[in-house]
């Protein structure tokens, strides 16, 4: 054992929660933590500025670019998911919007039985990561990490689409994230001085010089490493080759949605009758794994402008797009320091069964076939609407033992009637905002879904051909006590001891809004948590875990030594 590149804690993935960790645990010197990525650093300029967006979406290189399985309620189409793959993970490719969510989400989160997640709980940890270009209050941190600033200049069409909300009866709001989310406004977004402000930059680099923090990239995990029902270690390839490392305290598991499921499944921890069928030996039988999937589907209308006055125009002449270079280079502002949403809205689609905001708009300057991808050659912009809380529920599970195969995603979109009825009733809201008085003037024509589809029926079709990830998967590890979660409250792995998971595939229920936020405040409490266990451990005077090391084990072992 003395031979085995030991640490206190290893986590596995460097994204949004695992840079937190990462940076929070190492603060305490006689701590030793290794922190492994299975993608390249965040050196890419792409990374960086805010509308690199465009650039990161498509990137094979820092972007696992996933397609789920052919969903048959999506007209059989693999819907593509792209998931961060670099330091940062999904928040240095990610629209950059900061929002929290609704109180109602993690009050009921703790009414399921999860004691300290509740808004109350929660509001702490987003102000100790928040700093705020607009200061402090009871609300929000001007003092954390994560930077998070004001779009800047207000826009035409933004302040169009405010006055069409308000025609509606959504009133104006200036902060999504404060005493109630319901309104339309401009979003903040996690940027400083006109650069994207991920959690790599926001926590792991000003951690980076510590000598108790190893953080290895294009290292990818292939299982966890068990003895019997606790786990000592991980086995990953880094650099092409297999390695093994231990840890005395606990391994910390940051996938993601997709990757911390199947990463258990490949190690024994999950369905039995799925890990009997792939060759896999059982561990723990935890039918949660995988299972109570859930994420925000988006439909986006397409509207010709009358004024070109939209970041289509200025990206579509060598003239524009100089200007918008040296907006940047000289003021940090313009499309380049902003990304691709500028605007937004929360509402109740159905207010008959809903007391708070269903459906989420995400307003852009831009339009483009797809999300990331060329803009179109006219004046064009977009209205994206997405139900908040979905019912459809779909799993994740390994394909075969191979690590390096994706596993399938079953993404079950539009499965139930609230969720049809709830997109139908977003598109005509959206549709009631793009003809209100205040918009009018702006709007040539619908490009899509286009006044053909004036039917219950064809907006619900439009929604199956067009609808796609807002890129929000979530809940395959949920948290709770019942007969299908994975981790209790702490985030402790039931019948597994010195694991667990914390990223977004715990939530139980998806939150009301963008991802982000809440995952780098969950991670913030989830430090909290795993160092108040440690010394709990110390103060009962724990003994050594005793490590068996397999046949296999020892060769792998002599071949890092060599």
């Amino acid at each position: 054992m003395d031979s085995l590149e030991s640490f206190d804690y290893i986590v596995i993935g460097g994204g949004s929660a695992g840079c937190v960790l990462a940076a929070r645990l190492s603060e305490d010197p006689k701590v030793q933590v290794l922190l492994l990525e299975a993608g390249p650093p965040d050196t890419s300029i792409w990374i960086h500025l805010p509308i690199g967006y465009g650039k990161t979406m498509w990137s094979p290189k820092l972007n696992w670019c996933f397609e789920t399985d052919p969903d048959p309620n999506m007209h059989n189409r693999r819907i593509y998911w792209p998931r961060g793959k670099t330091l940062g993970g999904s928040s240095s490719i990610n629209g950059l919007i900061y929002i929290r969510g609704q109180a109602q989400d993690y009050d009921l989160w703790a009414a399921q039985g999860n004691a300290g997640w509740g808004y109350r709980d929660l509001l702490p940890y987003f102000i100790k990561s928040e700093c705020n270009q607009r200061g402090a209050n009871a609300f929000h941190g001007d003092q954390g990490p994560l930077a998070v600033s004001d779009i800047g200049a207000p826009h035409p069409l933004i302040e169009a689409f405010i006055a069409g909300a308000q025609e509606s009866g959504v009133p104006r709001t200036d902060d999504f994230n404060g005493a109630q989310q319901e309104g339309a406004g401009y979003y903040q977004l996690t940027t400083w001085k006109g650069l994207r402000c991920s959690t790599a930059v926001a926590y792991l680099k000003p951690a980076r010089a510590r000598s108790n923090l190893v953080v290895k990239t294009q290292a990818h995990v292939l299982k966890l490493k068990l003895n019997g029902k606790r786990v000592v270690g991980v086995h990953y390839r880094h650099q092409g080759q297999d390695r093994l490392s231990m840890a005395s305290s606990e391994v910390l598991l940051c996938a993601g949605a997709i990757q911390s499921p199947q990463i258990l499944q490949l190690s024994g921890i999950g369905p039995a009758a799925l890990l009997k069928r792939h060759g896999i030996d059982l561990v723990h039988d935890l039918p949660g794994v995988g299972e109570n999937l859930q994420d925000h589907l988006q439909v986006r209308l397409i509207y010709e402008c009358t004024q070109p006055i939209t970041t289509n125009d200025q990206l579509n002449s060598w003239l524009g797009q100089v200007k918008i270079g040296l907006q940047w280079l000289f003021m940090r502002s313009g499309p380049l320091a902003v990304g691709i949403n500028q605007g937004g809205c929360f509402m109740r689609a159905l207010p008959e069964e809903s007391e708070t905001p269903d459906i989420q708009f995400h307003v852009a300057t831009l339009s483009a076939d797809m999300a990331g991808g060329k803009v179109h050659d006219f004046s064009g912009f977009t209205l994206s609407v997405c139900q908040l809380r979905p019912e459809s529920r779909g799993r994740v599970a390994i394909r075969s033992a191979d690590p390096f195969e994706p596993p399938s995603m079953v993404s079950n979109y539009l499965d139930t009637d609230l969720d049809r009825r709830t997109v139908v009733a977003a598109l005509k809201a959206a549709r009631r905002i793009a003809q209100s008085n205040a918009m009018k003037p702006l709007v040539a024509r619908e490009v899509k879904p286009g006044l053909q589809a004036d039917s219950d029926e064809a907006l619900l079709d439009y929604a199956r051909q067009a609808g796609a990830t807002i890129f929000h998967p979530s809940g395959t590890c949920k948290m709770g006590h019942d007969s299908m979660a994975v981790v209790d409250e702490r985030l402790r792995v039931h019948g597994v001891l010195g694991l667990r998971v914390v990223d977004c595939s715990v939530m139980p229920t998806l939150i009301s809004g963008n991802t982000n936020a809440p995952i780098v405040a969950m991670a913030e409490k989830a430090a909290d948590l795993i160092r108040a266990d440690a010394q709990k451990r110390i103060l009962k005077d724990t003994q050594p875990i005793s490590v068996r090391l397999t046949e296999e084990d020892e060769t792998l072992v002599d071949l890092q030594l060599k």
